[in-house]
């Protein structure tokens, strides 16, 4: 049995490792060439976009590993079965059961560099890709109206309610175009503060640059709005360095724990945190998806050889790894929209090709 795993174990990670690399190599060439276009702006350079562009290599790993574990198996598995070398296999005694069970063990393994490159590798290349693109084109510009973040803090006056708003940030990680909406128990504006840029202190204390503030009266109040222009202001918040990077930088760059942290900060807020729900359970599920690709990845390998060549097999591989990437994006769009359960609308995808792959191979096993 180990000659037999050592076999299949070798081939198979050799033509996974081969298909990854074709594959990245036409992202890195589709992401470079579109990366020239900004080279001569700013002080971009070409070798600023080489950069920028290996740096996004570990997050296109980490999302095309699955469909090269499905290409790489399909093909390795169909090559052998055409040079009977697995029907020579199977009738030393490798059963369905047990090829399964091995190649349970490979998909543990790529499961488990998925999770990797994913929550290590990928967020860290991202956000370093990120900064670099913010160095040379002026900071992080958001779209829209920027991100909100919403705070909720006691004071000696009461309970304060922060909607704070913030149009961007520079590439040494200070915000810019900073408002604050400071609201009492009732509801009331109480004050609103506008500031140039700032930056989240350990302590969650933001300190702001080239401020105005505005402070409103109480109702039955005699005072009239107060004006005031300074240059700094130390602004209290409960709002930590990691919650605003996550509401400022793309979702790529957070890793699994990061966004079940902030998704569980949205619904303290009472702010929507769906999307985010169901971009942690997709992330957190995602590594099993090579399980999955693996088991669909199976029945071609008691395909018999007058079912079509190598290439067909492979074609149709690639096919199902098209459609599940396609899925599995739509499912989370969907089930946003549709209100479903975050953790089910994540797993979708994977359930029904893992249905689909064991209904084939009963298929095949039985009546082939």
């Amino acid at each position: 049995m180990k000659t037999v795993r050592r076999l299949l174990y070798v081939d198979i990670a050799a033509s996974v490792l081969l298909v990854a690399l074709a594959f990245l190599s036409l992202f890195f060439i589709i992401d470079f060439v579109d990366e020239l276009d900004s080279v001569g702006r700013h002080g971009r350079t070409v070798w600023s976009a080489l950069g920028s562009t290996s740096l996004e290599v570990p997050g296109h790993f980490y999302d095309l590993l699955p469909i090269a574990v499905l290409i790489g198996t399909i093909y390795s598995l169909a090559r052998l079965a055409q040079s009977t070398e697995y029907t020579i296999l199977r009738t030393s005694g490798l059963g369905p059961g047990r090829a399964l069970a091995l190649l349970a063990g490979l998909g543990v393994a790529f499961a488990a560099l998925t999770f990797v490159t994913g929550d290590y590798l990928a967020p860290a290349s991202e956000r370093a890709a990120v900064m670099m693109r913010a160095h040379y084109s002026g900071g992080i510009k958001l779209d829209g109206n920027g991100a909100w973040l919403k705070d909720k803090r006691m004071t000696p006056q009461g309970e304060r309610n922060d909607s704070i708003n913030v149009a961007g940030a520079t590439d040494d990680g200070a915000l810019t175009g900073i408002r604050i909406f400071e609201f009492d128990a009732e509801g009331r504006l109480v004050t609103r503060v506008q500031a140039a840029s700032g930056k989240v202190g350990p302590d969650g204390t933001w300190r702001l640059a080239d401020v105005q503030v505005t402070d409103w009266p109480p109702p039955d109040g005699d005072q009239s709005v107060r004006l005031l222009k300074l240059a700094t202001l130390d602004w209290p918040s409960t709002l930590g360095a990691s919650v605003v990077a996550a509401a400022v930088l793309p979702l790529s760059t957070m890793t699994t724990l990061e966004l079940l942290r902030y998704s569980a900060h949205l619904s303290d807020q009472e702010q929507a945190a769906d999307q985010y729900r169901v971009r942690f359970w997709r992330k957190a599920l995602y590594p099993f998806a090579c399980l999955v690709m693996m088991a669909l990845a199976l029945p071609f390998a008691y395909l018999h050889a007058r079912s079509g060549s190598v290439s067909l097999k492979v074609f149709g591989g690639f096919m199902l790894g098209i459609s599940f990437v396609l899925l599995n994006n739509l499912s989370d769009h969907i089930g946003v929209l549709s209100g479903w359960t975050p953790w089910f609308a994540a797993a979708a995808p994977s359930l029904i090709y893992l249905l689909l792959s064991m209904a084939a191979f009963a298929w095949l096993v039985r009546y082939r």
